[in-house]
């Protein structure tokens, strides 16, 4: 029986699965996105979320705890600085986690996860949709409009 056993162990004993996924913490700190299959994104995506909101809050001892995951300086450094800038904001789901296809090897389902304030074309995407006006007039609606502006420029040019 497999009760209160919630986690993907991703075929790896645990030392293997814990510097793999501190490793590709790392990688998607630096880089902000990594390729890498489904399976392995979502165990990453609950190992480095919760790293992401301590770095929200800068103190030595949030800096001390993210260290003894990651154990690489500079990319503390850069999640201390760079990264806790941008999603200071944002309550949490720091992740995107973009499906990209199949594998042609083994036929694994293959993503990208990347951190969501960092892909600027979503970004974009996301602003002009807000601008996009939802409502539209009817055909009569246009009709008026067009007859009512060749009215209106017709005594301005006396």
């Amino acid at each position: 029986m497999r009760h209160n056993k919630k986690f993907n162990h991703l075929g790896r004993k645990a030392n293997h699965r814990a510097s793999m996924l501190s490793n590709m913490a790392c990688s998607l700190i630096m880089h902000k996105r990594i390729h890498t299959t489904l399976a392995k994104a979502k165990a990453l995506r609950i190992y480095v979320e919760p790293l992401l909101t301590r770095a929200k809050e800068d103190s030595q001892s949030n800096r001390r705890l993210v260290f003894s995951e990651l154990k690489q300086k500079a990319v503390v450094t850069e999640l201390f600085q760079n990264v806790a800038e941008k999603i200071a904001n944002r309550p949490g789901g720091y992740t995107r986690i973009l499906r990209t296809g199949f594998r042609q090897g083994d036929a694994a389902e293959m993503c990208l996860i990347e951190l969501v304030d960092y892909n600027e074309n979503m970004l974009k995407e996301t602003k002009k949709a807000a601008k996009k006006s939802t409502r539209r007039a009817g055909k009569k609606a246009a009709a008026k409009a067009e007859e009512a502006a060749p009215a209106a420029e017709a005594p301005a040019a006396e």
